[in-house]
């Protein structure tokens, strides 16, 4: 009988350890750009809610408080420009990520079944597919490239990770479109949206998969997830949701109550508050814009260059400016400066050449790594 896990990748991280080696031995001691886990401080106003509600005897609603589902459909209305949403539409989840390796199995996928995703992207939507006993299927942004068989399931990713790359209005249309022809399910993840750094995405906002605009006013098959890990610094309280077809939810919460998968009640205060709150996700955006117009210097005079489309999120995603290293050979010259950061090929055949290095350090550490790039010459 085979182990559990036995036919998934190797977990990518683990294969770092000789450059977190190296990096640690830097005088100086080592900058970990190599993953998104963020450092500042959590809100307030979410200590404080979840300090409030830690009296919590009894168990928590699957389906979550009335109250964190208006405030998710508040959230939705006001930052994503999606009205409309009815409470019975949104459900918590325990962060996204469960629900990323989830999905295809509670969709109900298996054998014979295709799993579509980013060509780069992050490794859980390939292993969601494989958990269920479907097939992930790498590809690009444009539909009409893409194969005609048996697909449940598209995924996007939009601000994507790794790459920063935003799709418009017009080509999450444009998938909807193509999904609802085969009668496939889309679940895009957005858990990057409040986080643009060029036009047009600064002024008129990263479109969402529920936009009307996108979908023309019905969400049916389609599900959107997000976090609240990026924009409010709550990566250790687990806190997400997914929202979109009410059938949908309204399966995925019935499964969900079966499997005992709850948000622990005082998590759900805390949500609550956050996601009334605008003023944090402004603050926590103008501290990474800093970080990142300060790294993007740095690596541009070690001769790397950011990928042109690279405009959204928490990283950046940078290669060689002749283009003739490799990921690897990337990471090992960084590594000597200090600084980890993770191969492109973590996210995909593509991401060859290409090193993804996070702005989720704190101020000190990033202007560490800023002056080790800046002095140490061209890296390759």
């Amino acid at each position: 009988m085979p182990r559990p896990g036995s036919a998934l990748p190797d977990f990518p991280w683990d294969s770092l350890a000789g450059a977190k080696t190296r990096a640690a031995a830097h005088p100086d001691g080592i900058v970990d750009l190599s993953v998104g886990t963020p450092v500042d401080p959590t809100p307030a106003v979410a200590q404080d809610a979840l300090r409030a509600a830690a009296n919590a005897p009894g168990y928590p609603q699957t389906v979550g408080t009335l109250a964190l589902r208006e405030a998710i459909t508040g959230w939705f209305a006001r930052r994503r420009r999606v009205p409309g949403l009815g409470v019975d539409a949104v459900l918590p989840t325990i962060g996204s990520k469960e629900l990323v390796a989830l999905l295809p199995t509670l969709l109900g996928l298996g054998p014979g079944d295709l799993v579509l995703h980013p060509a780069t992207a992050y490794p859980t939507y390939d292993v969601g597919a494989r958990l269920a006993g479907a097939t992930p299927v790498p590809v690009g942004p444009d539909p009409a490239e893409w194969p005609d068989d048996v697909v449940g399931l598209v995924w996007l990713n939009s601000p994507g990770n790794p790459d920063g790359h935003v799709l418009s209005a017009a080509q999450l249309a444009a998938v909807v479109s193509w999904a609802r022809d085969r009668g496939a399910v889309v679940a895009a993840d957005e858990c990057y949206a409040e986080l643009p750094w060029a036009e047009p995405w600064t002024g008129t906002a990263v479109p969402s998969l529920l936009d009307p605009a996108v979908c023309g006013g019905s969400h049916e098959r389609l599900l959107v997830l997000y976090s609240l890990s990026k924009q409010s610094n709550l990566a250790g309280y687990r806190a997400a949701f997914a929202a979109g077809d009410r059938a949908l939810v309204g399966s995925l919460t019935e499964v969900r109550r079966h499997a005992g998968m709850m948000v622990p009640a005082p998590v759900q205060a805390a949500m609550v508050a956050a996601l009334g709150d605008d003023a944090h996700v402004t603050a926590q955006r103008e501290r990474y814009r800093s970080r990142r117009a300060l790294l993007l210097d740095a690596v541009h005079a070690a001769g790397l260059r950011l990928d042109p489309e690279s405009v959204a999120g928490l990283y950046l995603w940078v290669r060689a400016a002749d283009g003739a290293a490799t990921s690897w050979q990337l990471v090992d010259a960084l590594a000597h400066r200090g600084i980890l950061v993770a191969p492109g090929t973590f996210y995909g055949a593509q991401g060859e050449g290409y090193v993804r290095v996070a702005l989720t350090a704190t101020d000190e550490r990033v202007a560490a790594a800023a002056g080790r790039l800046r002095d140490g010459g061209p890296l390759v």
